[in-house]
């Protein structure tokens, strides 16, 4: 077995045990039996445990955001964004996706070096977020007052908030989702106003921004 596939089976070892035993459970004797390898060989390519659940949240970040990139990218409204939001919540909580990153959440609270490893994952999603924002919000009457980046990650920290929550109280999360669809929908609605009213919001919204500035 190659160096490069003895990592690849490290990486998804890691991944599966942290999903199925938590990151309380998960060590380099762990690891290393979820992926058939001698416990040795984590510290030989990765040098600690924490090194290998940090190379480990990149790889499934980068897994899953290449295999939704697709879908993101045929996403032609807020509305859309939404609708697809709730089809990948369900697909990655069924993979076991969402309580990894429950799990590397949670230890990164207590374990500081995972904390970047952790943040580099969700902005793998945030900057496929952002992509669909800014073209999805050009030429709305809100673009201007809009920041795209920000936005973008509001609504990646809203879809872990609610993933998580959903685990006690799973009403309340679609209850949630609900109201977010109801926001897109409002943006909707602007969007198919006329140049008059259109330009009549833009102009009120600058006023508004106008009176909030220091």
């Amino acid at each position: 077995m190659s160096a490069a596939d003895t990592r690849e089976k490290l990486l998804v070892g890691a991944l599966r045990t942290l999903t199925e035993q938590g990151i309380a459970k998960t060590s380099a004797r762990t690891v290393a039996a979820a992926a058939g390898v001698n416990q040795a060989l984590v510290f030989y390519h990765f040098g600690s445990v924490d090194e290998l659940l940090a190379a480990a949240c990149r790889h499934g970040a980068e897994q899953r955001v290449a295999h939704h990139r697709p879908r993101l990218a045929a996403v032609s409204s807020l509305t859309e964004l939404l609708e697809f939001g709730r089809v990948m919540h369900d697909e990655e909580k069924r993979g076991g996706h969402v309580a990894f990153l429950g799990q590397l959440l949670a230890g990164a609270q207590t374990q500081p070096r995972l904390a970047p490893a952790t943040a580099a994952g969700l902005d793998l999603w945030v900057e496929e977020i952002e992509k669909v924002l800014a073209r999805v919000l050009e030429g709305s009457p809100v673009a201007e007052f809009t920041d795209p980046a920000g936005l973008a990650r509001a609504v990646a920290a809203a879809f872990i908030g609610l993933e998580l929550y959903e685990g006690v109280d799973e009403a309340g999360a679609m209850s949630a989702l609900d109201a977010l669809e109801q926001l897109a929908g409002l943006v909707g609605v602007l969007e198919e106003l006329g140049p008059v009213a259109q330009r009549a919001v833009r102009l009120r919204l600058r006023k508004v921004r106008r009176t909030q500035l220091p």
